[in-house]
C-alpha cells in the first residue's frame, strides 16, 4: 500500500484530537522528516488550544455563579474611548448564549484588529441581544466624560431586547434597576464584558474610519481619534474638527475650528 502523502496526512492531523490516536502512534514511525514537522505543528496548534479553552472556562466563572442563581439572561457591559482627543465614547451591552463558546476571547485591546473583526461577527452571529450606544464630543464637552461613560452604558443596557436580568460590568459602578456585579478589568476575566468590549471597540473604530474620510488629515484610521503626535500636529496646524472635545488638553487650549 502506498504511503500517504504529506498533504493528506496534514488533512487528516485536522481531525485528530487526542493525543492517543492511534493514527498519531503510526505517524511516529514514518521516517520522513515533513511527517515529523507536521506533529511537532499538529502538537503546538493542539496545546495552544487547550490554554485558549482552558482560558475561556476561567473567563466563564461570572457567568456560571450567576447562572447557579438563577439568572439566565446575563449581560456583559464595557465602553471604549474614554481618553481620545476626537469622537464618541461608545457603550456596548451583550447577552450570550449559555452556550456560548469562542476559544481566544479576551479584551479587545489584547486582540488584533483583524481577530476583534473575526471575533465582532462571530458574537453578532450567536449572541441573543447586542446594544450599542455613543455619546458625541459636544455632549462630552457639556456633562464631562466620567457622566457621558455613564450615560453611553445605561442607554445601551437600555436598548436590549430581550431585557436582561443581570448585568456584569466593567468597573464602573451604575445605578440600573437590573442585579449586576462591576468587576475591575473585567473585560479579561468576562466572556459577557470581553463580548462587549470587542462590539465596542469594533464599532467605533468603524465610526472613526469613516470620519478619516472626510478628514484625512488628522489620520483618525489609525490613531482613532486618540493624542497621537501626528493627530496632535495636524491640530496645530488644520484647527479641529466639530468631533474634537474642547473639554480635553490640548484641545481647549487651540480652540480654532477648522
Amino acid at each position: 500500500m502506498a504511503k500517504e502523502t504529506i498533504e493528506q496526512i496534514e488533512k487528516r492531523l485536522l481531525l485528530i484530537e487526542d493525543e492517543a490516536d492511534p493514527y498519531l502512534s503510526a505517524l511516529e514511525k514514518d521516517e520522513r522528516k515533513g511527517v515529523h514537522v507536521l506533529i511537532d505543528k499538529w502538537r503546538k496548534q493542539t496545546e495552544k488550544a487547550r490554554i485558549l479553552t482552558e482560558k475561556f472556562h476561567e473567563m466563564s466563572t461570572y457567568e456560571r455563579k450567576h447562572r447557579a442563581e438563577g439568572f439566565q439572561l446575563i449581560a456583559g457591559m464595557d465602553e471604549v474611548g474614554r481618553g481620545p482627543l476626537a469622537g464618541p465614547v461608545v457603550a456596548a451591552a451583550v447577552i450570550l448564549p449559555e452556550d456560548f463558546f469562542l476559544a481566544g476571547i479576551d479584551d479587545s485591546k489584547k486582540l488584533t484588529e483583524k481577530k476583534r473583526e473575526e471575533y465582532n461577527e462571530i458574537i453578532r452571529s450567536q449572541a441573543l441581544a447586542i446594544s450599542i450606544s455613543m455619546i458625541q464630543a459636544p455632549e462630552i464637552d457639556a456633562i464631562n466624560i466620567y457622566e457621558a461613560t455613564k450615560k453611553a452604558m445605561k442607554a445601551a443596557i437600555a436598548g436590549l431586547t430581550p431585557k436582561p436580568d443581570f448585568i456584569l460590568i466593567d468597573a464602573m459602578k451604575l445605578e440600573i434597576p437590573f442585579a449586576s456585579e462591576s468587576i475591575v478589568k473585567g473585560d479579561a476575566k468576562s466572556i459577557s464584558i470581553a463580548a462587549a468590549s470587542i462590539v465596542a471597540k469594533v464599532a467605533r473604530d468603524s465610526l472613526m474610519k469613516g470620519l478619516a474620510k472626510t478628514f484625512p488629515q488628522y489620520g483618525f484610521e489609525q490613531n482613532m481619534g486618540y493624542g497621537t503626535k501626528e493627530h496632535i500636529k495636524a491640530v496645530h496646524t488644520f484647527g479641529i474638527t466639530p468631533y474634537h472635545r474642547k473639554s480635553f488638553a490640548p484641545i481647549k487650549d487651540l480652540i480654532v475650528s477648522v
